[in-house]
């Protein structure tokens, strides 16, 4: 849960601050209010990211054994304790569960033990249990939360598993035109110097050649250090903010982050809902699971519009970067009082899309590279057998008149 730095004023009028756990500000407003202070000015406190999320995998993993556990009758430290035994377990999901375990025995809830373990578990799957607690169904909710995160691996594995073949085509094609610039091009230098006069192709490939062996040292620093600024660059929040705008702009793999980011949102909007979640709070947390910096900004609008009495699909309309569908659907669940079982749809069909477009796009892609890769050294090779061929054609010629 996000930690907010608040400044607020007493009945009495004295001002104060400090620092509080809220979802966001709206559940911040109503925690200072209950403490009789009326709320001023707030700042989200960015998290420490030295400790990292635990993959959706693992956390699939994590609910089906302990979703499948409680349903058998095993209480919850016992569950807790065989998931902890697991022989398989790295070293670090083992700790945190160790850790979540400790913190049961001495009486703490479950979602407390969780959130206590930083950004280890995700705020959607805190939320989650902390409502199954309040219910009594921390069983099905468990299994709910399995499938989720399942879903959320599945749909990563294909984007992960796309890029492979492209990635491994750019590597080959990096690495043929090194060693052909590197090694086989200085074989023709000699060739080259008895020469007057080379065509521009041959003076490019010698020039790209002549530096690389000449400053290879210097271009891997540079390099390097262009990656690391880039790397610092791309973490301020304003470029990070347009980077993510222009994303959603690029022909092909725009509609298919559309589509990635549209069914993330609608899945979690879903498992949040279901589970008797106010829709602001769903709101807050959901907007945090979308992956685009963008996207998010713009939910602060939507938010005041639900506020405002508006529906949910008229202002998740406002969003920037969603499918038209999304709007769509959730007004025909919003009419029909269906609104978790639309989402599930909404989000089903649009994974489904992603897939399909993740498949179009690697059929495109694969022929494309491999043309890219065919131009690039075919260009070389011309570079190469093209005074060649022109010395022969002017001993030929001069043999002629001779």
């Amino acid at each position: 849960m996000p930690k907010y730095k608040y400044r607020a004023r007493g009945l009495d009028g004295t001002e104060t601050k400090g620092y509080e756990d809220a979802a966001g500000e709206e559940e911040l407003y109503e925690k200072l209010k209950a403490a009789g202070q009326i709320l001023i000015s707030c700042s989200e406190k960015k998290e420490n990211r030295s400790e990292k999320r635990l993959k959706p995998a693992v956390l699939a993993d994590f609910c089906r054994q302990l979703g499948t556990l409680l349903t058998a009758g095993v209480s919850l430290v016992r569950a807790l304790n065989i998931i902890a035994q697991e022989r398989n377990l790295k070293p670090r999901s083992r700790g945190i569960y160790e850790n979540v375990l400790r913190l049961i025995r001495q009486g703490v809830p479950l979602s407390e033990a969780m959130e206590s373990q930083g950004p280890a578990f995700p705020e959607i799957l805190i939320y989650m249990f902390r409502s199954a607690e309040a219910s009594g169904s921390l069983d099905k909710t468990a299994i709910r939360m399995a499938v989720h995160f399942e879903k959320e691996h599945r749909l990563n594995s294909k984007v992960k598993n796309a890029m492979i073949y492209p990635l491994i085509l750019i590597v080959m094609v990096v690495a043929v035109v090194i060693f052909i610039v590197s090694y086989i091009i200085p074989q023709f230098s000699e060739v080259f110097d008895t020469m007057e006069q080379l065509p521009l192709p041959t003076r490019m490939v010698l020039g790209i050649s002549d530096t690389i062996r000449s400053h290879w040292l210097l271009i891997i620093i540079i390099l390097l250090l262009a990656g690391v600024i880039l790397s610092f660059v791309f973490r301020i929040p304003q470029v990070r903010l347009r980077m993510d705008q222009l994303k959603l702009k690029l022909p092909v793999i725009g509609k298919l982050l559309r589509t990635i980011y549209t069914a993330r949102f609608a899945r979690t909007l879903s498992s949040l809902y279901s589970s008797g979640l106010p829709i602001i709070t769903a709101l807050q947390v959901g907007k945090r699971t979308v992956g685009n910096s963008y996207i998010e900004s713009q939910f602060e609008a939507s938010i005041r519009s639900v506020r405002a009495g508006e529906t949910l699909a008229s202002s998740l309309a406002l969003i920037d970067g969603f499918e038209n569908r999304l709007a769509s659907t959730i007004l025909i669940g919003e009419e029909t009082g269906s609104l978790d079982s639309m989402l599930d749809v909404i989000a089903d069909a649009l994974e489904y899309d992603a897939e399909l477009a993740i498949t179009k796009l690697t059929t495109l892609l694969e022929p494309v590279l491999i043309i890219v890769m065919g131009v690039i050294i075919g260009f070389i090779m011309i570079a190469v057998l093209l005074p060649i061929f022109q010395s022969y054609s002017a001993i030929e010629n001069s043999g002629g008149e001779y």
